[in-house]
């Protein structure tokens, strides 16, 4: 299902469930239908830059892990270049969530609402 975020200040943003759900739990609305008011553009603008703060670090940390495990894999070939499968990076929350944000930076600055489900 998609949860399409509307305001006056920006063309439409479409995500899927799975990645509006847990944004919109951090910004303690509801997820089928609500909005974040001009008034709420600051807290909810805070809000997700510590979060996306945070994970941010945590993805990092995440990637290293995945890269040392790639070299360990590597050594235990005995260091020859073997054809070794790439899995692509997930895409982080980080990336999902820019657009959104941006949207709350514009609509904070224009005193403007988000709305989705509507």
């Amino acid at each position: 299902m998609l949860v399409v975020f509307k305001s006056k200040v920006a063309g439409d943003i479409y995500m899927y469930e799975e990645n509006a759900k847990p944004i919109l739990e951090l910004l303690g609305k509801e997820f089928k239908q609500g909005i974040i008011t001009a008034a709420e553009t600051g807290e909810a603008i805070a809000k997700l830059e510590a979060e996306l703060a945070r994970r941010k670090d945590q993805e990092a940390h995440d990637r290293a892990e995945r890269e040392a495990k790639m070299l360990e894999e590597n050594d235990a070939l005995g260091g020859r270049d073997k054809y070794q499968p790439v899995t692509p990076e997930p895409v982080s929350f980080t990336a999902r969530t820019y657009p959104l944000l941006e949207m709350l930076v514009l609509a904070h600055k224009k005193g403007q609402d988000i709305v989705w489900g509507v």
